[in-house]
């Protein structure tokens, strides 16, 4: 059923309306597609449905976060913010109340959570109408729907047409909820693979979401690979979110009541990666005061996750081997071998084949980490989810600044949705965390809300933005003039200098420079003895 034919069927009762949405069998189409619906039909210039975050003390009404699920007439940033019910007492009083919808009335003192909100008003909502319905399944609060007008008495004699949308609306949520709990039933007892029909952000901490085709491409195929035990590799630039890739890889598998442990193997010392991975035995080496599991057997039964995987030396690569054929492992200092049940997800911002043929990376080692590959899209390719992961933070940033609101102004959306980000959602979350401060020491807010400019977030023209001119980009340097030395004398004397550079660039991380340098961690340490810089 396409899109057009469920919004060509407004004339229809309520119920046929329900039961067309319904069959889309989908909640991300569903919910917008409510919404349009009942903007239509009442007199509301913005709604919103928001869901209890599946952690918020058990969906007890009042208690936790509120997640927006689809909404109409607000900034698309509302989407990735995320509601604190203790401090948004509107919203609270929504979700505590009993018999029906709320309305509130005019000129009420209550801070409204969508204040700076709305696209192209300005100025703060002190007088309009506002009406909230809690929404319940089987007894459970699940959420809140949310109904705004710009005019006082907006709303006057429309309570029976917006209780009968929100019991619509809470209706279609219990068939949503009873569906997908069928479906993890299904999957409990050995059929298909477990099919989320409506699992939203869980809280602030989880970024990869969004609605656009990579993210929603890159998200289905995740929750498809997750309910089986191939070893994945997700690839992608530095600040895409490949941890919290693995993280949901984890968390939707057969193993998610195990351990996920997290190895970060670009800090691992050379010295101590063996140990690391696979343990020790006591006496095994100076300072193996006791014995000592590894991460392989930590993670038996769980989910190993091997962060920064193409940082690994060539002689670890080679002991990991058998772990990842067999699930056997040799602590430092036994002759035991131990046997343990792990599934694998290592990530890496390498081009690993080309790391093979280049020598640095052992084939065999990669065709047993790439059984599955995914690649995190970059946040350049997600359209408008950057605006959506741009509300996570702002949300972030306006608690932490005790703000009323903190939003974009629509020429720093446009920026936004113009520049490249070469750092990912990593720049972003501090671009917005700088921004949020430069904003408030260089004016007061207003009312208590703060709008960021593209100078607070750093993107004018001529700061990095895609937007820059060629004209405003500074002129290359000049060469600098060539020393007067032989040859070999000098490539050494920019290998040292090089190396220093980059080392203090790293904070005299080895590993890391290694990596800006373009070489393995162990050829690095060879030319560092070499040319004196390294004992």
């Amino acid at each position: 059923m396409d899109n057009g034919a469920v919004i060509s069927t407004t004339s229809l009762p309520l119920e046929q309306v329900g039961a067309l949405l319904l069959a889309l069998d989908d909640p991300a189409r569903l919910w917008p597609l409510l919404l349009d619906l009942m903007s239509r039909h009442l007199p509301c210039d913005a709604c919103a449905l928001l869901r209890h975050d599946g952690r918020s003390d058990g969906g007890r009404a009042g208690v936790g976060l509120l997640v927006p699920l689809a909404t109409r007439g607000l900034s698309p940033d509302t989407l990735g913010r995320r509601f604190e019910l203790g401090e948004h007492p509107r919203l609270q009083a929504i979700a505590e109340a009993d018999g029906g919808p709320l309305r509130f009335p005019a000129g009420c003192e209550l801070p409204d959570p969508y204040d700076g909100l709305i696209p192209d008003l300005s100025q703060r909502l002190h007088v309009h109408d506002c009406v909230g319905a809690p929404l319940s399944v089987d007894g459970r609060s699940w959420g809140v729907l949310t109904l705004d007008a710009l005019n006082e008495g907006r709303f006057d004699g429309w309570d029976g047409a917006i209780a009968a949308w929100a019991q619509l609306t809470a209706d279609l949520a219990t068939a949503v909820e009873r569906r997908a709990a069928e479906d993890a039933a299904m999957a409990a007892d050995g059929g298909t693979a477990l099919r989320i029909l409506d699992d939203p952000p869980q809280g602030l901490d989880f970024a990869p979401v969004g609605s656009s085709p990579a993210m929603a491409a890159l998200l289905a195929e995740v929750d498809s690979v997750a309910a089986s035990d191939l070893v994945v590799l997700v690839l992608g630039e530095t600040g895409v979110g490949k941890e919290l890739v693995a993280r949901r890889l984890h968390s939707r598998s057969p193993r998610a009541a195990g351990a996920l442990v997290h190895v970060n193997c670009a800090a691992l010392p050379d010295a101590l990666v063996e140990s690391e991975l696979f343990g020790h035995m006591r006496g095994a080496f100076s300072g193996a005061v006791a014995d000592r599991r590894g991460k392989f057997e930590l993670a038996d039964g769980g989910t190993l996750f091997l962060d920064e995987v193409g940082e690994l030396p060539l002689a670890a690569q080679a002991k990991m081997l058998r772990a990842l054929q067999n699930g056997e492992i040799q602590r430092v200092g036994s002759d035991r071998h131990i046997t343990v049940d792990v599934r694998v997800i290592a990530a890496t911002n390498r081009d690993l084949a080309a790391e093979v043929r280049e020598g640095r990376f052992r084939a065999d080692v990669y065709h047993r980490l790439s059984v599955y590959p995914l690649r995190v899209p970059p946040l350049r390719d997600r359209g408008t989810d950057i605006l959506r992961l741009a509300g996570l933070f702002l949300e972030r940033n306006r608690a932490r600044l005790g703000l009323r609101n903190l939003r974009l102004s629509s020429a720093a959306e446009r920026r936004m949705l113009a520049y490249p980000w070469p750092g990912n959602v990593r720049e972003l979350e501090h671009a917005i965390g700088r921004g949020a401060i430069r904003a408030r020491v260089a004016r007061p807010p207003d009312g208590g809300v703060l709008t960021l400019t593209p100078a607070d977030l750093g993107l004018e023209v001529g700061e990095g933005s895609a937007v820059a001119t060629t004209a405003q980009r500074p002129r290359p340097p000049e060469p600098p003039d060539l020393p007067e030395l032989p040859l070999r004398d000098a490539v050494e004397d920019l290998e040292r200098r090089m190396i220093r550079e980059h080392l203090a660039r790293h904070d005299g991380n080895w590993a890391q420079a290694a990596r800006s340098l373009g070489l393995d961690r162990s050829n690095l340490f060879r030319l560092a003895r070499r040319l004196g810089l390294r004992e």
